[in-house]
């Protein structure tokens, strides 16, 4: 989990959004364990809050539509991948098996995006800035940054000749252990994440996004305090970090990733490919649709 990251590389992530039921609820609770701050972009007709890092937007957050809830969808974040065209990438969604939900569309003087799914139901963005300027860089690893992204899929090969097609990423390093394979990926020479064939506890597959804190330890108690829960974790892995999968007070599943300010004992002594397994198992105790 390491690098930085320019917002506009062809197939790297560039924004996140979360959608919920309980906009101020979820500001406060983000602000207090990830350390965002927050600022109201607002538009007539729909709120929008920006989670910050020392100025520079991270992430958005809005209310979920009526209509999403009608259809039985829960708050989550959604991770959007840069692209050269989006209309052509929506495209190519359909022509590799997948479906566009939200078509190409205009957000006026910010960008060009669009909403899909892969053949097997998780959801990704697509996105094009207007303004070649907002092509800031974030540093992975900097607390409040997304430090790694990872899919749970039903078929994680299957996944990746829709993804490796769609984004153009590539392949690196994988990790076979006891729950099977994990599948590192880059784009433009950036490993952003991984992905693997999901336990059956998992009903769907999803993406989930991890968020860099400074203390593991310290944002898991933020989780617990600030009405969340902590699925799975503190897990070592490589790297000298800890991860952490959680739900926020909305239910929406994300991911914390952080050092600790002292050395685990007992169930943190096991063994790397223990915890590695645990980790990828962990999620399915919450998934979203």
């Amino acid at each position: 989990m390491n690098g930085a990251q320019g917002r506009g590389a062809h197939g790297r992530f560039v924004w996140y959004e979360l959608a919920t039921t309980d906009i101020a609820a979820a500001q406060a609770f983000y602000t207090a364990v990830v350390g965002w701050d927050a600022r109201d972009a607002s538009v007539p007709g729909g709120a929008y809050i920006l989670f910050t890092i020392g100025g520079a937007a991270v992430s958005g957050l809005m209310e979920l539509p009526e209509d999403a809830r009608r259809s039985g969808f829960r708050p989550g974040w959604l991770g959007y991948v840069a692209v050269d065209d989006v209309d052509a990438s929506a495209a190519r969604v359909e022509q590799l098996g997948g479906a566009v939900h939200v078509p190409p569309r205009d957000i006026p003087d910010i960008s060009r995006l669009s909403v899909a799914v892969d053949p097997q139901a998780a959801t990704i963005g697509m996105l094009k800035w207007r303004d070649p300027g907002q092509a800031q860089t974030i540093d992975l690893d900097a607390p409040g940054g997304i430090g790694w992204h990872e899919l749970f899929a039903a078929d994680w090969e299957k996944a990746w000749s829709f993804y490796g097609g769609l984004f153009g990423w590539r392949k690196e390093t994988a990790d076979v252990g006891a729950q099977g394979t994990y599948q590192l990926f880059s784009a433009g020479g950036l490993t952003l994440g991984g992905m693997f064939t999901k336990p059956p506890t998992v009903p769907h597959p999803f993406w989930l996004y991890y968020f860099n804190v400074a203390d593991i330890d310290v944002a898991m108690k933020r989780v617990k305090d600030g009405g969340g829960q902590v699925l799975n974790g503190p897990i070592e892995v490589p790297g000298d970090r800890w991860i952490a999968q959680c739900t926020d007070p909305q239910g929406a599943i994300f991911a914390l990733t952080g050092k600790r300010s002292h050395n685990g004992i007992g169930y943190f002594a096991r063994t790397s490919r223990d915890r590695d397994d645990d980790a990828r198992a962990g999620a399915g105790k919450r998934s979203e649709r």
